[in-house]
Parts: structure tokens; C-alpha cells; sequence
């Protein structure tokens, strides 16, 4: 297990990238404060590639004035040591003036897919993370790129993006991993009381039980969310949005459809912790 290489410029990535030309490269963008739905992406990166690189920056363009930009958890040296344990060769980890540097004013817009969910409740949030990861995937020239679904809206935002503006890569968005009890892994799970990390599930128990209902039969969308809200109510969660939507366009739903892919998508605060979470949902 070797340590991975670290880049801290562009120009460093840029030549370690000439330097492998010919050979198929992966690339997982993340935050750091890595967890095993981080490693699962960067083991999937080995099988479809030869060399795996990753990313670890947290990208203050996507974080709003009053969220937790400041206090997002970092570990840099078990990141390092978590990504060796996976097979990646290198890590880029800037720091915020060599990605936005001085006079900087180019960002990425995705219009469509952007809006509603996160993109209402958190202003300004897709346009950093649609900036960043086309900044990446211009860097990297990966063959492919990979991605967690609990992120579902920003998976959209992200595979839009790589189609329209023929970025030429292959999107991966690989299944949330979730702890033995149903709750999704997150970096922002840190923040968690114990009496708050157990009542989290009723974030996922409401997801499933939503995908129970339809795959019985119920296509009502209203008695779906209904049930998603009974189990938030019930952990004495905070709603910020439970949506049932057309799972690529994300458009909200009223009413399932035979052989229609939807996506329930929740987000709630515990306390002070804003949690979120999706799930395919399909009429049986």
C-alpha cells in the first residue's frame, strides 16, 4: 500500500496527467473526511480503469453565508491513508486560492436539473459544485468520473453538465452506502448526537417505506409522502423537503406511472445537522 502522490496546483495535475497519457484514468471528486461510500468509489474507479485519482477539496463556492463551511469535518492525514487503503495513486488537495484565484470569474450554470430541491433550499449551491467539478474534469481528462446517488440532485447536475458541454466522460453514480441500520453514510453524520444519530433513521425508514408502498401497488404520490412524513414526525425531524420526482428530470410527480423511474428525495435537520437522502421508488 503506498502513499499517494499529492498535488497542490493545477499545474502539478496538469503535468502528472502528460505524463500518463494512453493509460485510462478514474477520478472521484470529494470533500474529504472520507468514509467507506467514499472508498467504494474509488475501489469501482479501479475496476474501470488503470490509475485512480481522487480529490479532496472543500469547495467554498457551494457553501451559502450561513452554513457550515467553516466547521465542515477535515481529517487530511487519515484521508491520505484511507485513499492509499483503496488503490489511488494521487490526490489533488488545493487550497481555495489555486482554484479561485485572484480575479477569477468564471462559473457553471446548469439550468433545469438545478432547480427545486437543494437548488431552492441552498441559493447558489449547484452553480460551485457545477464549477468545481467542470474545473476537475477539465484538469483530470478523466475516462471516467465517479459519484455517490445520495447526492441524486447534484449527480443530475453533473451528468448534465458532462453531456452538454461534451466534456467526454463517463459518469459513474454508484448506490448509497448506508451503516447496517439504513442511515446513509455522510461526512456530516460527525456531527450527530447519539440521541440524534438514532433518530436520523427515520429519514431512510420513511424512503423505504414509501418504496414498500409503491412497489405494492399505491401511486398516489400524496399517500407516499404522507408516509415519509410519518416517520419524520415521528423522530421529531425538521422537513426542509420530501419530494417524489421523475428521477432524471426531477420534475415533481403527482402520480406513479408503470415503468417510470422516481426518485423519493428527503432533507431534514436533526437538531442542527441539515441530514439528506433518496431512494429509487417504482409502482410494482
Amino acid at each position: 500500500m503506498s502513499t499517494p502522490l499529492v498535488w497542490k496546483t493545477p499545474e502539478e495535475v496538469r503535468a502528472w496527467v502528460a505524463s500518463q497519457r494512453g493509460k485510462r484514468i478514474a477520478l472521484v471528486p470529494t470533500m474529504g473526511f472520507l468514509h467507506d461510500g467514499h472508498l467504494t468509489l474509488m475501489r469501482e474507479g479501479g475496476r474501470r480503469a488503470e490509475l485512480v485519482t481522487a480529490s479532496i477539496f472543500v469547495n467554498p463556492t457551494q457553501f451559502g453565508p450561513k452554513e457550515d463551511l467553516s466547521r465542515y469535518p477535515r481529517d487530511p492525514e487519515g484521508d491520505l491513508k484511507r485513499c492509499a487503503s483503496a488503490g489511488v495513486v494521487g490526490v489533488y488537495m488545493p487550497e481555495p486560492s489555486s482554484v479561485y484565484p485572484s480575479g477569477y470569474q468564471t462559473y457553471v450554470n446548469v439550468e433545469e436539473v438545478s432547480q427545486g430541491l437543494d437548488g431552492d433550499k441552498r441559493p447558489g449551491h449547484f452553480r460551485g459544485v457545477a464549477t468545481v467539478v467542470t474545473k476537475l474534469l477539465a484538469l483530470f481528462r478523466p475516462d471516467v468520473a465517479l459519484f455517490g446517488e445520495k447526492d441524486w440532485q447534484q449527480l443530475q447536475v453533473i451528468t448534465r453538465l458532462n453531456a452538454d458541454l461534451e466534456l467526454g466522460v463517463e459518469i459513474v453514480g454508484m448506490p448509497t452506502i448506508r451503516e447496517s441500520d439504513g442511515l446513509a453514510m455522510s461526512s456530516r453524520n460527525s456531527y450527530l448526537s447519539a440521541d440524534e444519530r438514532k433518530r436520523a433513521l427515520g429519514l431512510s425508514r420513511g424512503l423505504f417505506a414509501a418504496q414498500k408502498l409503491a412497489a405494492g401497488g399505491e401511486k398516489d404520490v400524496s399517500k407516499l409522502l404522507a408516509a415519509i412524513r410519518a416517520e419524520l414526525a415521528a423522530v421529531n425531524a425538521r422537513e426542509d423537503y420530501v419530494e417524489i420526482c421523475d428521477a432524471s428530470s426531477l420534475k415533481t410527480l403527482s402520480t406513479l406511472s408503470p415503468g417510470q423511474r422516481a426518485r423519493g428525495l428527503v432533507a431534514a435537520f436533526m437538531g442542527s445537522t441539515r441530514l439528506i437522502d433518496n431512494l429509487a421508488i417504482e409502482l410494482g
